[in-house]
């Protein structure tokens, strides 16, 4: 078991070597990614705006009767606005893009995989990894921090409506507090950690779809083990990115 899981770790990573080799060789496939750019971002636009309206004004319900009890409300635009760009929204809109994203391009690569449309594309002359591969990498990698920068702007929205349903907070009040508490440091690896979100939703999208097989069953399978591994996956890279912007406050 153990040693299968090694053996799987050591795949993906020679797969995910292999991007940055076939990125800079021979010629981009530029409308191919403008596709998958427009399916990976406008497709999930609207899920992602809905949820990250919904998310901004839950949390400012849920965290205005504890800032009450401390009498601390006029707090309570900062304290969203630090939780929602740091943390909560880069995350959630990773999260929904392993689920939507890396399933479809799992579940895609997976039914050409099987029914040899790939292969055929190899004897043909065609890059496979290159048309295929690269262009989805790519587009998840310059969308997924696009819609985490929208998330971000939704969220706060649904944060300012949130403050208003129990209480009274100006338009003008609320965004000067959001941008007096926020500063690049907030900013900055909030958004960096969400290219390194949208490389690994691509790229374990992709290698399971080209390691698919057993038919219609290995689709599935495949569709399956995107997301759970990326969203793994998207997990651990926060973790780390949050290790790494504590070591660099801390200095």
């Amino acid at each position: 078991m153990i040693k299968n899981i090694f053996i799987e770790i050591g795949l993906i990573w020679r797969f995910a070597g292999r991007f940055f080799r076939e990125v800079f060789n021979g010629r981009f496939e530029f409308n191919e990614f403008l596709r998958q750019c427009f399916y990976i971002g406008n497709k999930s636009l609207p899920l992602v705006a809905i949820t990250a309206f919904i998310m901004g004004l839950v949390i400012t319900m849920q965290s205005r009767p504890t800032l009450v009890e401390f009498g601390a409300q006029a707090w309570l635009p900062k304290m969203i606005s630090v939780s929602l760009v740091r943390e909560i929204a880069p995350v959630i809109t990773a999260l929904i893009c392993a689920g939507k994203i890396g399933s479809g391009i799992g579940a895609e690569l997976g039914s050409m995989k099987v029914t040899e449309q790939i292969d055929a594309m190899d004897v043909s002359g065609t890059n496979p990894y290159k048309f295929l591969v690269v262009t989805r990498v790519m587009a998840t990698t310059l969308m997924i921090p696009l819609l985490a920068i929208l998330a971000d702007a939704v969220s706060l929205y649904g944060g300012y409506l949130g403050c208003n349903i129990h209480g009274v907070v100006s338009w003008d009040l609320f965004w000067n507090q959001v941008f007096d508490t926020l500063v690049f440091a907030d900013l900055i690896p909030a958004i960096a950690k969400t290219f390194f979100f949208g490389y690994v939703i691509g790229i374990i999208g992709c290698y399971q779809g080209f390691n698919s097989s057993k038919g219609t069953e290995g689709v599935g399978q495949s569709a399956n083990s995107a997301v759970v591994i990326s969203s793994l996956l998207v997990f651990i890279i926060d973790l780390l990115a949050v290790q790494i912007t504590d070591a660099l406050h801390l200095n």
